[in-house]
Order: structure tokens, then C-alpha cells, then sequence
């Protein structure tokens, strides 16, 4: 069945400027090489200030410093925060010692910031550094390919693929696909390598593409000569650890296993976690469910989803753009349908699975080869050297001698895999010497995460990173006065409502409404397959924590056996449940 053409329902408007600039830019070109020899700003002009975002970055600056800056009659101090493209987090000692070497010599912060995209970040490369960062990675092997812009961006994992035969497939496949979901322009090469071969974007993709996909143009024959409507996130998730939160992307794959093989994927489309304040035509929504297929069929599947958005999604209103906001509007089965027709089979029913858990395993873990995997908390991320916290010299200390992995979680954390039994102990003893391992972390830290937010995110309207320690003390406080110290509430940060920190797959979660002030959100749960709904409005941080304590109190009292807090938090009426967020989310708060 050939589904009729849904964009006849989209509404008759202007297409975003975005459109126009994808358009005219020479696939993701436009005039950056140029740009880059502009000395008159540090930063980057027209169109090109969107282009950048297509080869992994941002253009900011430090908002602390802003108004001492303008009082000196000086532009913003302006800079870029560049991504790296790292499929399933995987990552070589040698590698790493490179990042870290360049953090510390090219960047205006000297750290490295762990992402819950399963990569790294760096924050503060001034204009004449760009080029020398892309040519570095390219040099240790990595690239910033498509991990922002309108494109398909890096491709999460479950966590460490060494610990069973099973995640190391499911891995190799977050590669295939990350591989053959990318840019096929040469762009990325010419500006920063100097035409240098890049492999991912130099080869054919890694399967034959479906005819009907091929559609979308001769250089582009997935994203299409425009690319996408909206950024688009994929997830391969191994049941029953939710660690990649797979219902705040749009594509997933859920791998099947029979007698620790896998034999296929489930297929959930549709997640996303980013709303706009007020704005009741956006909301977060959890993935659906669309069948089973076989690993034959992986690749074809993946190219006809994202050609389907690619085709059908609103690229006229980006805050409709994203892939759920399609399905709402031409229908779960029709999108089903398309999908099925281009990637030339059906999908088969689901097969069974289940979540049980979702943050990453601190401490050590053993894998079927009897090596050892240890997960270090990064607190938010952020990898530097404070007084009693030397992070970023104890885990170059590790990288020296490690024969294994580094593996970045989705969690904002490093697990250091493949440690042979010899070598534990001494691992173990740079990690507690550097403060990376600690009794003082708490079950309630290692649940907790907030995004990057001020002072380098444009976009924030509240703290989120340098909030959350402070705020955790308090927390932690509480839970310990009504006995709770060993239990936690899977809780969020956001500085703005993008979801960055994906607080809307929280238990408990606040989201950036204004300097000091956020909205309460409860009422997700510790599988992270709902979405919270909003409590309170526009608060602050007295009022939140006077709110929390007195939830607590109430769930160290009354919880059934094995409740985790939003469950209680839904049975006990504090929130009514989100049940159908496209018409539920913005309903009203009290149960």
C-alpha cells in the first residue's frame, strides 16, 4: 500500500529561512573558508552562523563576562563549542590523551564536557583554533560530522559493548547506522582537512539504498538536497537498561536477542523531549511503537524513516518540524505504511521486552571475557581540574596505562572497560587518588543530571550545571533526614525547555523559566516511559525544596514495597499521569 502524499495537509506558508539557507549552501558550504579569514569578528557571519552547526558547532559566548565587556566597548567574546561524532561512546586511551591535550592548550576553559549525546564536548575555541581542532581529530581518527544541524546526529548506545557478546553487536550496528545516515558531502573535508579523504563521507553507504529512497537527491541520497526539516536522534537500546533514554529520540532501535545473539530490532519512532514555554502546540512525547524486523532489514529501515520525515515533516514552522509532530499529523499508520513501502518490507509485531533500570551502573562490572568495566560519575559531565578533584589528570593518569576502552556514557559519564584482573587494583588507586571515585557521591548524585545551560549556552534562561551540586546537598539533606540516604529520585536540569538535560523523562525535573526561577515537574518514572506533567510554575529554590521535602516525607511514609518516587508521586495524587501527551501534557496538574 502507497500512502497518499500527507504534505497536502501541511498548511499553506512561507518555508522557514532555514530552508532557504540549506538551499543555497552549496551542500554545507556557504562561505565558512572564507568566513574563517575574517579577523574583524570572532565569529561567523550570515548564513553561515546556522552552516557551522552542520560540521558540530555552536557559535557562543561567555554570558558572565557580557556586560563587563560592553562597558569596554567590546563585542561579545565570541567562540565556538564544537561536538565530537562518536558512535556508542567508544573511545581509545591514545585518543583521549589527544582531547585532553587539546582542551588544555586550544580551549578558553581547559575542560572537557561529557555529553548525555554518549560524546564529548569542548567549550571556548576561539576563531583562529577551529580549523586546528577539526585537523587534530582527524588526526586521532574522530570528526565532527552531523552532531548538530538538521541532520541525523550521533547514535547512542547502551553503555559498554564489551560486557556481552549482545552489546557489542548492537554497537557495531550504532556504527553502521551513524555511518549511513551521514552527510555525503565532501564539505567537511574541503573546509577543514583541506580536501583531505574523510572515509564516512568518501565511501558509498554501507548498504544499497532502497530506489524509492533515492529520491532524495543525486549527493544526498537520504537527507535530500535540503537535508532535514528538524535535527533528528537515533538510539540503539539493549532492554532491559534504559540508559539512553530512548523515548527522548526519534528513531530506536530495540535489540531482540535469542540465547545472547541478536536476531533484530523493535522499531519505536517519534520521541522528543523539547517544548516551548506556554507554546501548547509543542510538547514531549514518548516514541511509538511500529513492529519488529530482521537484521537484514536494519539499514533499509533506517534510510526510509528518516526519508519520510525528510519528505513529510513542516519546514515551515521548525517548532513543528520534529518527527512526532509528523506522525500526529498524518497518522501513526500512514507514516507505518510509507515506511514499509520504502524500505521494501513489512514490519512484523513487536517483540516482547522490558525496561527495569535506566542510570548507569557506578563501580565495577564483569564481563562474559572476565575482564573488568569501571563507571566513574563525572558529575554533570564536566571533566577539570579542581582543588581535591584533579578528574581530568587522573584520567589521563588511566589513559597512560590503559590497554582497554574509554566508554562515554548517555548518563554524562566514563566507563574504563576491558581491565584485566592485574591491572584493577592500579586503576582503581589513580581513580581514588584523583577524586573520581568517592563515598561521598551519593545514590541521589549519580541519579541526577542537569544540561550545560549559562554561562555558554545562548538559549538558557536559568542555571542548570553550576545549579545542581548545591541543590543536590539540599536534596540530599532531606532524603537522609526521613531515612532515604541509600534510595534516589531520578531528577532533572534544564537551564531552558529544549530538554537538553531531559528533565521531561524525569521523576522529578526543572526546567529554566527565568534567572533563579523554574517549573516543577513530577510524575515520570524510573524506566523513563513517562513523561512528568507540571506541578508548579515560576518558582524558586526555597519554594522547590519546601515542596520536595515534604514529598519526600510522604514517600518515606506511604510508598508500596519498591516504589520508586514517581510512581508514588502519580498513585498518591500529587500529579495526575501523562498518559497521551500530544492532548495531555498541558492539561492541569492536580489529579
Amino acid at each position: 500500500m502507497t500512502a497518499p502524499d500527507p504534505r497536502a495537509k501541511l498548511p499553506q506558508a512561507p518555508l522557514a529561512d532555514n530552508e532557504r539557507l540549506k538551499g543555497q549552501s552549496r551542500h554545507l558550504r556557504g562561505t565558512i573558508a572564507e568566513d574563517l579569514g575574517d579577523g574583524l569578528t570572532g565569529g561567523f557571519n550570515g548564513d553561515n552562523f546556522q552552516l557551522i552547526r552542520f560540521h558540530g558547532m555552536y557559535e557562543q559566548d561567555n554570558r558572565d563576562i557580557r556586560a563587563e565587556r560592553h562597558e569596554q566597548k567590546l563585542d561579545n567574546l565570541k567562540n565556538v563549542m564544537l561536538r565530537c561524532r562518536l558512535p556508542g561512546g567508544v573511545i581509545t586511551p591514545q585518543q583521549w590523551i589527544g582531547i585532553d591535550q587539546f582542551a588544555g592548550s586550544h580551549t578558553l576553559y581547559g575542560s572537557i564536557r561529557l555529553t548525555n549525546r554518549q560524546t564529548f564536548q569542548y567549550h571556548g575555541i576561539l576563531k583562529p583554533n577551529i580549523k586546528a581542532v577539526h585537523q587534530w581529530l582527524h588526526k586521532l581518527g574522530l570528526d565532527t560530522i552531523a552532531t548538530a544541524g538538521d541532520v541525523n546526529r550521533n547514535v547512542l548506545c547502551t553503555s559498554n559493548p564489551v560486557e556481552s557478546s549482545l552489546h557489542r553487536e548492537a554497537w557495531e550496528w550504532a556504527k553502521k547506522i551513524s555511518e549511513h545516515l551521514l552527510p555525503k558531502s565532501r564539505a567537511y573535508a574541503e573546509i577543514w582537512l583541506d580536501g583531505e579523504k574523510v572515509e564516512s563521507t568518501e565511501t558509498t553507504p554501507t548498504a544499497p539504498l532502497a530506489d524509492s529512497v533515492k529520491s532524495g537527491d543525486a549527493t544526498e541520497p537520504v537527507l535530500g538536497a535540503n537535508y532535514l526539516p528538524r535535527k533528528f536522534k537515533t538510539t540503539v537500546v539493549i532492554p532491559p537498561h534504559n540508559d539512553v533514554d530512548l523515548h527522548a529520540n526519534d528513531l530506536n532501535f530495540v535489540a531482540i536477542g535469542e540465547n545472547g545473539k541478536l536476531v533484530g530490532f523493535n522499531v519505536l519512532v517519534g520521541g522528543g523531549l523539547s517544548m516551548e514555554h506556554g507554546n501548547t502546540k509543542t510538547y514531549p512525547n514518548t516514541a511509538r511503537e511500529f513492529g519488529f524486523i530482521g537484521l537484514d532489514k536494519v539499514l533499509d529501515c533506517a534510510a526510509a524513516v528518516v526519508s519520510v520525515q525528510r519528505d513529510w515533516g513542516n519546514r515551515s514552522d521548525r517548532k513543528a518540524a520534529k518527527t512526532r509532530y509528523t506522525l500526529e499529523r498524518v497518522g501513526t499508520e500512514v507514516f507505518i505504511a510509507e515506511v514499509e513501502n520504502r524500505m521494501g518490507a513489512q514490519f512484523q509485531p513487536s517483540r516482547p521486552y522490558e525496561f527495569t533500570s535506566r542510570g548507569d551502573r557506578i563501580g565495577w562490572v564483569q564481563g562474559e571475557d572476565k575482564k573488568w568495566h569501571l563507571t566513574l560519575f563525572i558529575e554533570n559531565g564536566r571533566i577539570t581540574d579542581a582543588p581535591g578533584k584533579t578528574l581530568k589528570t587522573g584520567l589521563r593518569q588511566i589513559a597512560e596505562i590503559h590497554q582497554g576502552d574509554f566508554r562515554l556514557t548517555a548518563n554524562q559519564n566514563l566507563i574504563v572497560a576491558g581491565v584485566p584482573e592485574g591491572e584493577k587494583e592500579r586503576i582503581e588507586q589513580i581513580a581514588r587518588a584523583h577524586g573520581l571515585i568517592s563515598a561521598a557521591v551519593t545514590r541521589q548524585r549519580e541519579n541526577s543530571m542537569a544540561c550545560v545551560a549559562l554561562p555558554t549556552c545562548p538559549l538558557a534562561m536559568a542555571e542548570a550545571e553550576r545549579f545542581l551540586p548545591e541543590f543536590l546537598d539540599r536534596v540530599d539533606e532531606i532524603m537522609a533526614e526521613h531515612g532515604l540516604g541509600g534510595e534516589h529520585i531520578v531528577l532533572r536540569v534544564n537551564g531552558c525547555p529544549n530538554g537538553c538535560g531531559r528533565s521531561m523523562l524525569a521523576e522529578i525535573g526543572l526546567v529554566g523559566k527565568a534567572l533563579g526561577r523554574y517549573n516543577l515537574y513530577a510524575g515520570g518514572n524510573r524506566q523513563g516511559t513517562r513523561i512528568p506533567r507540571l506541578y508548579k510554575e515560576n518558582i524558586t529554590e526555597p519554594e522547590i525544596l519546601a515542596i520536595l521535602a515534604d514529598w519526600i516525607a510522604g514517600w518515606a511514609q506511604h510508598r508500596e514495597a519498591g516504589e520508586g518516587f514517581g510512581d508514588y508521586a502519580v498513585r498518591s495524587g500529587i500529579v495526575r499521569p501523562v498518559l497521551d501527551p500530544p492532548r495531555d501534557f498541558w492539561a492541569a496538574s492536580a489529579a
